[in-house]
């Protein structure tokens, strides 16, 4: 395990069915952040969920919202939101494991995730989520500017673009994290 800290947390960002399902070839992100949790959690390193949601009627996006989320404010207010935010039914949480529910991209805008980090006392996040440009790049630079050291597992991450992707994880990611893949990671 590269950091075998108690200090570390892994937050496993919106891995939830409803974003899940717009990522074309989803197994093997899937099958990789499996892996990252039992490594986690057989290492006693806390596994935080990390999923965006709304309430009913989507009462947190306005028409001058960001361009993403005032332009799916109706296609989120059409959906039921229990069913949008579980997480993948392959990801479940065990019992004790917490689940943030986020506003935005970032894991910590609109959520109470600062908090529970410093609840647990972690100083390292391990990031993987969906999408590379949103959730793990939005929480990677505000986690950098909030001083927490940063891994990101870059087999535990996807894009619906593979060269942002790529790019991301290999010429911009480096400058503020490890990057490393799951394998090497759980070593």
């Amino acid at each position: 395990m590269e950091q075998k800290s108690p200090n570390t947390a892994l937050l496993v960002m919106d891995m939830q069915e409803g974003i899940v399902a717009m990522l074309p070839a989803a197994s093997t992100i899937l099958s990789n952040a499996a892996k990252a949790i039992a490594a986690a959690r057989s290492n006693n390193i806390p596994v935080i969920y990390v999923v965006v949601g709304f309430r009913n009627g989507v009462p947190e996006v306005s028409e001058t919202s960001t361009k993403s989320f005032a332009a799916g404010k109706a296609h989120f207010a059409s959906l039921n939101m229990d069913d949008f935010m579980r997480v993948h039914a392959e990801l479940t949480p065990a019992d004790g494991e917490v689940t943030v529910v986020k506003r935005r991209v970032s894991a910590f805008t609109g959520s109470d995730l600062e908090v529970i980090l410093r609840a647990f006392g972690i100083k390292h996040l391990v990031l993987a989520g969906i999408s590379t440009s949103g959730v793990v790049l939005s929480t990677l630079r505000e986690a950098a500017d909030k001083d927490y050291k940063l891994t990101v597992l870059s087999d535990c991450c996807a894009d619906r673009d593979e060269e942002v992707h790529r790019v991301l994880t290999t010429k911009v990611f480096p400058g503020q994290a490890d990057v490393l893949m799951v394998e090497e990671w759980s070593k």
